[in-house]
């Protein structure tokens, strides 16, 4: 048994597998580590630490019939029932393919460069270097337009990730930051989100949309709908007749499933994702499973979303199904079970859909947002850090700090005025010595 990608589908049925004697499991990943994404946008927004989001996947998978290789997988040969990797090829039984989705940039590769999407570690701490960078920029520079620029921040995509982002990094600038510098008030910063369709979440209810439009707009931040975006460069976002002048441009507006997905040969998608049967199956390879962000199934007529539960579901799944074949037990046809999706909006305001009947908002959606997302967590560790750390930044409003610039400083940066120079320090102060008096004449 062969797993490719350790996140959340993946993990669960190596998980299940680990519990069966006559099952071998292989988990391929290109890297060392599980990742919990829907939290990614807090480390990019200097609220958790990388750590707080990931464990080492040896760490999590214990059972001794399941190894874990780190290697990046390159293709599938179905025909010889081989993995190709980088350096190898790995032959398997069954196959699990649970690669998530990478960014989407809508036939403008050339616009990645410019704007950075949310999807791994690297990911979150460039846009989080990014971000920090934009407002030290800011504070040396002496052109009241371009320190404008550097502070004006435009998040292109209102899905979950894309009002999530925003919310915090308005929040981030009105409540973190202010203390931190002297030239700028980062309070004055701008926060745009764009949308191209009517309304924003607009997967959620229409009630549950405006709420969240609302308090948004209560952080400050601008909220454009129907925008169609055009053109993305280093100096700011065209979308329509408009131009928002700025240096930092975030994506989050749509994903692609992996290419590895396409070596199958199979019906994909317009995402580039696999067709597949009502066992998770890719068409004609019965002993080749996809499932999470790489799988377009279907249910009642009615998409599957691509979120955390839908693939943990789907890996859990797929094991019974595996160990049912070897049991010369028939298939079983996948059913979504929908527990709700939840988008936070900022400190103890959320909007979500429970068990796809109860809509919730503000604070009780925001708590049953944290505890789900506490409980999903991989590790007693990063479970009690994140209470932490939500806990202290609930109550005083600041956080901890955890905005650090690790990369060099861009030689983009402003050149120093004297303005912003540091004053400059009067010399040190020479002892008097003692004059000695004259003796007196009598």
């Amino acid at each position: 048994m062969v797993i490719v990608g350790a996140g959340f589908g993946g993990l669960q049925a190596a998980k299940a597998l680990g519990k069966a004697d006559n099952v071998r499991v292989t988990v391929v990943d290109r890297y060392n580590h599980h990742l919990f994404q829907p939290l990614l946008y807090q480390v990019a927004t200097s609220v958790l630490n990388t750590a707080d989001i990931s464990a080492p996947i040896r760490s999590v998978l214990h059972s001794r019939n399941t190894q874990v290789l780190l290697a990046e997988a390159k293709s599938v040969d179905a025909r010889r029932k081989v993995l190709v990797v980088e350096g190898g090829e790995i032959p398997y039984d069954s196959l699990v393919l649970a690669t998530g989705a990478s960014h989407s940039y809508f036939k403008h590769p050339e616009w990645a460069q410019v704007a950075p999407g949310l999807k791994t570690l690297d990911d979150a701490v460039r846009i989080r270097e990014r971000i920090l960078t934009a407002f030290e920029a800011a504070e040396r520079e002496p052109d009241p337009v371009r320190q404008r620029q550097w502070m004006t921040f435009v998040i292109i995509g209102a899905g979950p990730t894309g009002v999530e982002l925003a919310g915090a990094l308005a929040y981030m600038t009105r409540h973190s930051l202010p203390k931190d510098f002297r030239h700028i008030d980062t309070r004055q910063a701008r926060v745009v989100l764009l949308e191209g369709l009517p309304r924003v979440l607009n997967a959620y209810p229409e009630e549950l949309s405006e709420r969240a439009k609302r308090d948004l707009e209560a952080l400050h931040v601008e909220v454009r709908t129907g925008a169609l975006v055009t053109e993305i460069d280093a100096e700011g976002v065209t979308f329509g007749d408009e131009h928002i002048a700025t240096r930092t441009v975030l994506w989050g507006a749509g994903v692609a499933a992996s290419p590895l997905v396409r070596s199958l040969e199979v019906p994909l998608d317009r995402a580039g994702r696999v067709h597949v049967t009502p066992h998770l199956t890719a068409p004609g390879l019965e002993d080749v499973y996809v499932i999470g962000d790489v799988a377009a199934a279907e249910q009642n007529g009615k998409p599957v979303p691509g979120i955390a539960p839908a693939a943990m579901q789907m890996g859990r799944h797929v094991a019974k199904t595996i160990r049912d074949r070897l049991a010369n037990r028939p298939p079983r046809t996948f059913r979504y079970h929908d527990k709700g999706s939840f988008a936070v909006v900022g400190r103890g305001s959320a909007v979500g859909l429970l068990y796809d009947k109860w809509r919730m908002k503000g604070l009780p959606a925001w708590l049953v947002w944290a505890g789900v997302h506490i409980a999903y967590l991989i590790g007693f560790r990063n479970r009690l850090f994140v209470m932490l750390n939500w806990g202290y930044t609930f109550f005083t409003q600041g956080g901890r700090n955890m905005r650090l610039i690790t990369s060099k400083v861009s030689p983009r940066m402003p050149a120093l005025t004297s303005s912003t120079q540091a004053p400059a320090l009067p010399p040190p102060a020479r002892p008097e010595l003692p004059v000695s008096q004259p003796a007196p004449v009598h």
